[in-house]
């Protein structure tokens, strides 16, 4: 049955369902990796695949940027498609010096001052966590893949360009809490999984230093992000 923002029927969507944020993104990812992917979503152009990799059956689909349009297509994946595990595969912009561009992060907790799981469910806290299960599958892979991988809490934004004079506190904010990078939408991805009993990950490639102002360009990050991709790729399990 179709819900508002996705077209698809039951069974067209696996259990594991890797999200980029980035519609185009998910495209290259069945193009490039999957076996006979199936389009399942063209709503509002968050575009949704099922194909196999290595024989095992796996979906990919775009989130959208923040923490509302993340939440929103989890929910009715998680709630009305039957899906199990999602992993958010994305960009990131890292407080760390000892951090460089094209390093991959996994999160292992995400902090936000958003008010998003207050509202959705009445969850106070100001950290969602991850499925450990998910996590450890995910760190097999990348051992397995040969790809050194960095562990720690990463920051959940509702903001992406922050008035000067709201900066500094933001960055107080990182080094207080000891959070190795910022991105846009895992603290809803792992609320909603958590209000739905779901699971729920995140891995991020290094796309800047916020110290340093070291950057890559787009190029770059489409060739760079091919380690988080294959790690979370690697680490889905036969239904």
């Amino acid at each position: 049955m179709a819900t508002p923002h996705n077209s698809a029927k039951m069974g067209d969507i696996a259990k594991t369902v890797l999200m980029p944020g980035d519609p185009l993104r998910a495209k290259f990812i069945a193009d490039t990796f999957l076996e006979d992917p199936t389009l399942f979503n063209v709503v509002r152009n968050m575009f949704g695949y099922t194909g196999t990799y290595k024989g095992k059956k796996v979906s990919v689909m775009g989130s959208g940027m923040g923490i509302p349009s993340i939440s929103l297509y989890a929910h009715e994946l998680y709630a009305f498609y039957g899906v199990e595990n999602i992993v958010r595969i994305g960009s990131t912009g890292t407080y760390k010096e000892d951090i460089n561009v094209f390093d991959t992060i996994l999160a292992t907790g995400s902090y936000s001052d958003s008010s998003f799981a207050k509202c959705m469910c009445g969850d106070e806290s100001v950290f969602q966590y991850p499925d450990p299960e998910l996590n450890r599958r995910l760190k097999e892979a990348a051992t397995k893949l040969g790809i050194e991988v960095r562990e720690g809490l990463i920051w959940s934004s509702d903001v992406f360009y922050y008035d000067e004079k709201m900066l500094p506190g933001a960055l107080k904010t990182a080094m207080d809490n000891d959070l190795l990078c910022a991105e846009m939408e895992s603290f809803g991805l792992f609320a909603t999984a958590k209000n739905l009993g779901k699971k729920a990950a995140c891995i991020l490639t290094v796309s800047d230093n916020i110290i340093t102002h070291v950057e890559t360009t787009a190029e770059e990050r489409q060739e760079k992000l091919l380690d988080m991709i294959k790690i979370a790729l690697e680490a889905v399990e036969e239904e």
